[in-house]
């Protein structure tokens, strides 16, 4: 797959998810492609190694998605880790990409998973449309 999103688009990006998930209290939310490929990050927590990050949560969701498998089901589509003071919740954004938001305890689950709904819907037509209009054979 080849992606190249203009800075039109990547502003639109980032908007979304300044005003969606990091309005509502999230920490920090990245979006990755299914390789693992850092596509966007937004947030305030400070990251020694991002792209560390975006490659186990692309390898997590893939893991996860063999397991779905194993049970019968086609695929999950989204997975969500409790920590003590951190929560990490994962979805899968189109077929391609992965958006991981980071929150702390004092933002419930549900208002991360309400505004995610909300935010999928957005962020899917700009990726997709990235892709399909600038995808060429390598």
């Amino acid at each position: 797959m080849s992606l190249i999103l203009t800075n039109t688009e990547i502003t639109k990006l980032e908007a979304i998810i300044q005003n969606q998930l990091l309005a509502a209290g999230a920490e920090h939310v990245i979006i990755v492609d299914i390789c693992g490929n850092l596509i966007v990050e937004r947030g305030s927590m400070q990251m020694d190694d991002i792209f560390s990050l975006a490659a186990v949560s692309a390898a997590n969701f893939a893991a996860t998605a063999e397991i779905a498998r194993l049970i019968g089901e086609e695929d999950f589509t989204l997975m969500f880790h409790k920590g003590d003071t951190r929560n990490i919740h994962f979805s899968r954004l189109g077929k391609d990409f992965i958006i991981v938001t980071l929150f702390n305890d004092n933002v419930s689950l549900g208002l991360i998973r309400l505004n995610l709904a909300k935010v999928l819907q957005q962020l899917e037509p700009i990726l997709n449309g990235a892709e399909g209009r600038h995808r060429w054979p390598l």
